[in-house]
């Protein structure tokens, strides 16, 4: 989801809700502690070299069990991050913490905003020496040919 997206999202929602990938959600006295621009300089496997640009939240569970993030303190957040910091419309990867630091994409599910699994993948697969992936298919499926050859009955 891109910066523009969920301030689309904000403006039309009454409560700002999380849910992580296995359905539990971010518990509602959450913070975002961090509206961020990352940017991301790196060589692939192939030799390539890269650029990705990203907008980060951070979410952070503080135990401020009084606390409530509305749509509008976090547009506002926003806003002020895009004049301070020069952000523009990135996708955007949130950052929380269970065991350690999560990094996840966001989705949307028409109520709530979806922390997504992110996937890590080799870019140059054609450079790199990872074979295609085979295709795959059940014995079942393969065409067999007739044989007029029986046991003890020779050959046609």
């Amino acid at each position: 989801m891109k910066l523009s997206e969920i301030k689309n999202q904000l403006s039309t929602l009454e409560d700002v809700a999380f849910v992580l990938p296995n359905g539990t959600y971010v518990p509602e006295h959450f913070h975002v502690t961090e509206v961020g621009l990352i940017t991301k300089n790196f060589i692939d496997c192939g030799g390539k070299v890269r650029k990705e640009t990203l907008v980060n939240f951070q979410l952070w569970d503080a135990n401020d069990f009084e606390h409530r993030l509305k749509p509008q303190k976090l547009l506002d957040i926003i806003a002020l991050s895009e004049k301070v910091l020069g952000i523009e419309d990135h996708e955007i990867e949130v950052e929380y913490q269970a065991e350690t630091i999560g990094k996840y994409d966001l989705g949307f599910n028409g109520t709530t905003f979806t922390l997504l699994n992110k996937q890590t993948a080799c870019l140059a697969q054609d450079q790199c020496g990872v074979p295609a992936e085979k295709q795959k298919i059940k014995l079942s499926e393969i065409p067999t040919q007739s044989s007029c050859c029986t046991p003890g009955g020779g050959c046609c």
